[in-house]
């Protein structure tokens, strides 16, 4: 057989076009600037941007959780296994070439062979290497490898998201434990305040100065303070605890320094939406996945073509070891192959109509990670601003409730009011400075949300 045999086919490989609709990313309208970003600082976000707290528990804590968190290992194993699929579309491009060989021996029978000239025991050797090549006529293995390559850069941006989510999320819960910390401590500064009020109480009462019902009021009010420091610690337990677990650690294993509340907030400048939309991994990840669904239409599309296929084999095969290599015992094979869809009922177009519903659902999801982009940014500029003018407002109150709680001390002492006045502006005093306690451990933890929705950290060019 000659060689020409393959040119017709060689040629239609050389010339293959690709079906189906090229990829173009869907436009998006999105805002020029931000709705509050007029009173964030003009600081650039640095990509270890958890260090610009200056804690450095913190930066331990996180730098533990990308080493030992078991989430972080198991969407990098995914990568892994998402660039092996690509490495396997790659080697479809490429012909197949095996080695086969085989020795037997067969014996007739006796009684079937009588007269015949040819010994009832054979021995037969073989070996060939057996060729296979599909021509990509139709661009199917081109798109399968696309899609595959694009599915592997969604599961790295994916990786890039998690390691954000992980270093927001420590510092959430590190943040969470600073707050309470400081709240728990405010409470127990309570409670000795308020034993001390009921000793002092006890002896106006055993002095005729004071009545039984200032002494139980205050009795009163210090198991409610001891109540509140339970149920804080218990708060503090569960999220060291979630804490451990995000470091890769047992939480009966696990130690931490206890936050000293002397993180300071940082101030970063939030850039323009369109390049938010270019930076956030997880809306890369969900046009990867945009990208793969529409190369999966043009594998659909190419189901109603014809295929192709080559393949042969060539060798040598001999009844004798010592001549299995004489050139007259070589044995040659050569096919091309043509298939062409006539009848699947419909199988082929269901896969097409499979494909393009694949293709919306990715491009539905692709807009809503824009627009959840966009208003995570917005939440968290929100918040921040928010929480800074709740923080001055606090402050504000804080003065004027001590001097109330002062007020009404000295009242009191010259028999003026009752000490339900004292208790009453002590319960605001108290409320108020664990309200100052959440608000400074929020504008941390809601800073590391914004960094997160900001997608990371951002380079100077």
């Amino acid at each position: 057989m000659k060689i020409r045999f393959f040119v017709f086919p060689l040629w239609l490989s050389l010339v293959s076009c690709q079906i189906g609709p090229k990829f173009q990313l869907p436009e998006f309208p999105h805002p020029s600037k931000w709705k509050n970003s007029s009173e964030i600082s003009s600081s650039y976000l640095p990509d270890e941007w958890w260090k610009l707290y200056g804690d450095q528990e913190l930066n331990r804590l996180i730098k533990r959780s990308f080493m030992a968190n078991q989430d972080l290992a198991a969407a990098k194993s995914r990568v892994e296994t998402a660039r092996a699929l690509v490495s396997i579309d790659r080697s479809k491009f490429f012909p197949i070439l095996d080695l086969a060989g085989s020795a037997a021996r067969q014996r007739s029978s006796e009684s079937a062979s009588a007269g015949q000239d040819f010994s009832i025991t054979q021995d037969r050797y073989q070996s060939r290497f057996q060729f296979a090549y599909d021509p990509d006529l139709w661009g199917i293995k081109k798109r399968t490898y696309q899609a595959s390559s694009a599915r592997a850069a969604a599961a790295e941006d994916l990786l890039d998201s998690h390691r954000l989510d992980l270093a927001a999320e420590v510092s959430r819960q590190f943040f969470l434990i600073e707050g309470l910390n400081a709240q728990i401590e405010i409470l127990k500064n309570t409670i000795k305040s308020r034993q001390e009020s009921i000793q002092l109480l006890h002896s106006k009462l055993q002095a005729g100065l004071s009545d039984g019902l200032a002494v139980s009021r205050a009795q009163t009010e210090y198991q409610l303070a001891k109540h509140d420091l339970s149920l804080l610690e218990r708060q503090q337990g569960s999220a060291t605890h979630a804490l451990a677990v995000l470091c890769g650690s047992t939480p009966s294993e696990f130690h931490m320094k206890p936050p000293q509340n002397h993180s300071q907030l940082p101030k970063i400048r939030p850039y323009l939406p369109a390049e938010i939309l270019q930076r956030r991994p997880d809306v890369r990840a969900a046009e990867k996945e945009l990208q793969a669904a529409n190369e999966e239409i043009g594998i659909a599309q190419s189901a109603f073509y014809p295929q192709f296929s080559l393949g042969g084999s060539a060798g040598f095969e001999s009844l004798s070891v010592s001549h299995f290599l004489d050139w007259e015992n070589r044995v040659l094979s050569l096919a091309a192959n043509l298939s062409a869809p006539v009848f699947d009922a419909g199988k082929n177009t269901a896969h097409l109509k499979k494909s393009r519903s694949y293709y919306d659902q990715a491009l539905a999801q692709y807009r809503q990670s824009l627009l959840i982009a966009l208003r995570e940014v917005e939440d968290a500029m929100t918040d921040l601003i928010n929480l800074s003018r709740s923080k001055n407002a606090l402050k504000q109150a804080l003065q004027s409730s001590i001097e109330t709680q002062n007020l009404s001390k000295d009242r009191y002492n010259q028999g003026l009011v009752s000490y339900l006045e004292v208790i009453e502006a002590e319960r605001t005093t108290l409320q108020i400075q664990l309200l100052q306690s959440q608000v400074h451990a929020n504008e941390k933890i809601t800073f590391a949300l914004l960094a997160k929705s900001l997608g990371g950290g951002w380079r100077e060019q």
